[in-house]
């Protein structure tokens, strides 16, 4: 494949390649959803690999995006932009400061993804099959995400408690087995998962919102659904970016619940911890109205956009290559 000035437009052009069924595989179409004999891993495999490069990339403003949405930040972390914010966190905290969380995060987001990815090929092709014969539709990406969005937050959200909490202006936590060890002991293991409903409630139309228009997107840019990198970053920076504006109001419960912020609560004279999204939703209103359900959404835009442009091209890439593998190896035995 040579590297020239035009758009990248990649298909497998494997003329003496021949799927199971002896028929060609020409590239188009089928290599979007991986040929029905893929296994599994191939799918797992790819998710793997753009989950980690997701949440790791861009991981520095992840943690300015939590304190952000901090309801009642102290004197020294209140900012006014992404960028200071990460300057003065730098500058006063150390180099390494805003990447604080970001093991657990890779240790979550790997099996997380994995399963996530795969979930929704599998569903996706399922309902296809049922309701356009095959063909794309909507309301089957939709109901994919949302069911791969379940299994996925049922893995990440312990790991999305340890991280924000770590991630916090003068986190008391020394590392991340310190951090496991003390929710433990002093809230219960139901601590990693208090916010999982609000997670869900913010996750499913995310996912659902992220994948519609991420086909959307597609549909036009990539009707052919040729692998074209430069069409699965922008449809991915779309998808992330109108997704996480739209939930920003969950996001801000979710960080509070994960979070129990003493500061805020105490002021609302709340004892013990705080549970449940609809009481999350109360205690952000009352502390700072309507505006305080858009805490830090700048920041989570930013943080979204890359992050989605670069899972959905690597997880493209993957599809593309690991197929072309597996067709190659495949084609080889018959043709000696």
């Amino acid at each position: 494949m040579e590297l020239s000035s035009e758009p990248v437009v990649v298909t497998l052009e494997m003329s003496q390649i021949e799927s199971k069924d002896d028929e060609p595989f020409d590239g188009v179409g089928d290599y979007e959803s991986l040929p029905p004999h893929v296994s599994v891993t191939t799918h797992m495999t790819a998710g793997a690999v753009a989950g980690i490069l997701e949440h790791t990339v861009m991981y520095p403003v992840d943690s300015v995006k939590t304190r952000m949405q901090s309801l009642q930040p102290d004197p020294n972390a209140q900012y006014r932009s992404v960028y200071s914010a990460l300057k003065r966190i730098i500058h006063t905290e150390g180099v390494f400061r805003p990447l604080r969380g970001l093991n657990i995060t890779m240790m979550g987001a790997g099996p997380a993804h994995a399963l996530y990815f795969a979930c929704y090929e599998r569903v996706k092709r399922s309902l296809s099959d049922v309701i356009q014969n095959g063909g794309n539709s909507h309301l089957a990406n939709g109901v994919a995400g949302s069911v791969a969005t379940v299994l996925h937050d049922a893995i990440m959200n312990p790991a999305e408690v340890i991280k924000q909490r770590m991630q916090m202006y003068n986190s008391p936590y020394r590392g991340l087995m310190d951090c496991i060890q003390t929710v433990t002991r002093t809230e219960g293991v139901g601590a990693f998962y208090r916010s999982y409903s609000t997670q869900l409630a913010m996750n499913i139309p995310f996912q659902a919102v992220h994948f519609i228009t991420y086909e959307l997107m597609q549909e036009q840019l990539n009707p052919q659904r040729h692998y074209h990198p430069g069409s699965h970053i922008v449809s991915g920076a779309a998808a992330g970016a109108i997704s996480a504006a739209i939930t920003t109001p969950l996001d801000v419960c979710k960080t509070l619940l994960n979070t129990q912020e003493n500061v805020a609560l105490s002021s609302m004279n709340i004892s013990g911890h705080l549970s449940g999204m609809v009481n999350a939703f109360r205690t952000v209103y009352r502390l700072g109205g309507l505006a305080a359900f858009f805490k830090g959404v700048q920041a989570r835009i930013i943080y979204q956009m890359p992050s989605t442009a670069i899972a959905w091209s690597v997880y493209e890439f993957f599809k593309y290559f690991l197929t072309k593998q597996q067709l190659e190896s495949e084609a080889g035995p018959r043709q000696m």
